[in-house]
């Protein structure tokens, strides 16, 4: 193989520019997998200055079938980047590695893509080569035997690329129309109202601690006897859970009955909701 011919595939593996590629070839006198380091130790070096800037911008993807799917954010700087064809097909690929690995991250970033080098030696080239800050965000993988899968992007970017994205898993052994229809309305209704949970039972302690520490204290300012604000505050906290858990969410397409009331109109025995998440770009 012709040096020409190295530098060739060495940009294919790396995505840096003709003239850094040269150089790494004659630094590692024809050795491409040499040629490889050098360019990642390189490619650190430039990336490393970036790093510290924020990047809330970037797509949300989502990829897998009706009995296993998963989301990945992958952020950026600016929203530009985030429809640059090179990052597309980043992420693109990425999201699809993501749901055979089921969301592990340590995995995912030590796994081949298709020019042969691992995510994480891609994202360092293609932070090289677009100039910008580049991170893997959050992943989530659903996958239950006994359930389907439905989602919901919404602001598509390209394809299954969006700017929030939701999927939400219910178990019954019904198929019909009626099911599918409720399955993609509840995803719908998962992206407008961000549910917390599926009951306000399994909200994280951490958000009720904090929710009831900002009530405490509004109501410590407010002059109020303390068996009144004792009584107040429990108001705010429920009314808070009720609001923050899908099951007693007003329905967005009908929101004078809650999500649980939908459900058992539906009059279907084994529906379920199993579980659901919903990731949107820079929250």
């Amino acid at each position: 193989m012709s040096d020409i011919e190295k530098v060739k595939k060495l940009r294919v593996a790396t995505g840096a520019g003709f003239k850094d590629c040269n150089l790494a070839i004659k630094e590692s006198n024809g050795d491409l997998d040499k040629a490889i380091e050098i360019l990642r130790i390189k490619g650190v070096s430039k990336a490393s200055k970036k790093m510290s800037r924020e990047a809330k911008e970037g797509v949300v993807a989502i990829s897998g079938d009706e009995k296993k799917m998963s989301i990945i954010e992958v952020n950026c700087e600016t929203d530009f980047v985030a429809k640059n064809d090179d990052f597309i097909n980043f992420v693109k690929e990425l999201s699809e590695l993501n749901n055979s690995k089921n969301s592990n991250l340590q995995e995912l970033k030590k796994t081949k893509m298709n020019n042969g080098s691992s995510v994480d030696e891609n994202l360092v080239a293609l932070i090289s080569k677009i100039g910008e800050k580049i991170t893997i965000g959050q992943t989530k993988t659903i996958s239950n035997s006994s359930s389907v899968n439905y989602q919901y992007l919404h602001t598509v970017v390209k394809d299954n690329l969006a700017k929030l994205a939701v999927v939400v898993s219910l178990e019954t052994k019904e198929n019909s129309e009626i099911i599918k229809t409720f399955g993609k309305q509840l995803s719908m209704h998962i992206a407008a109202s961000n549910p917390l949970a599926l009951e306000s039972n399994l909200i994280e302690k951490n958000i009720i601690d904090k929710e009831q520490e900002l009530i405490t204290e509004e109501l410590k300012n407010s002059g109020k006897p303390v068996e009144i604000a004792k009584k107040i505050s429990l108001g705010k906290m429920n009314k808070f859970k009720e609001e923050n858990a899908l099951l007693t969410q007003a329905w967005v397409m009908e929101p004078k009955k809650k999500v649980q009331d939908v459900l058992r109109e539906l009059a279907i025995n084994d529906l379920k909701i199993k579980e659901f998440s919903r990731i949107k770009i820079g929250e």
